[in-house]
């Protein structure tokens, strides 16, 4: 797993690809992260049993993306807090990658580049939820 922080020691992003992924049900995220990543690796034959989620209040004080690349690959530009830069990512096939804090822009590097993106909601609309940063 590949980790991005800031000067504070805090982190902004992650990325994992498969190879990251170990056996059984394991959370890359932390419990009190916006949005929760986790991975499967189970055995032909596991059984999960049915479970319905309780309603339960949260909230949300920001949004926190994450990405996965079907095919193709991208770079992530990572920034703090200040919108000052911290790295450049690339994401290849097969490789998710976790927005938590800070700025994000992406740069796609192929050709027909498929990524399922998933946040956090309700969206409450692009004028509330973000702004550009140069």
């Amino acid at each position: 797993m590949h980790i991005v922080k800031d000067d504070n020691d805090r982190r902004l992003a992650f990325k994992f690809g498969k190879d990251d992924i170990p056996k059984g049900l394991n959370f890359f995220s932390d419990d009190n992260d916006f949005i929760q990543i986790g991975t499967w690796n189970y055995d032909k034959g596991k059984q999960l049993l049915a479970h319905i989620h309780n309603e339960v209040p949260r909230q949300s004080l920001r949004t926190q993306e994450f990405i996965f690349l079907v095919q193709g690959s991208l770079k992530a530009s990572i920034y703090d807090e200040n919108e000052k830069h911290v790295e450049d990512v690339i994401v290849g096939v097969n490789e998710g990658m976790v927005m938590l804090a800070g700025a994000h822009g992406y740069e796609i590097l192929e050709e027909d580049t498929i990524v399922i993106e998933s946040k956090n909601g309700p969206y409450v609309g692009a004028e509330a939820d973000r702004r550009r940063i140069e």
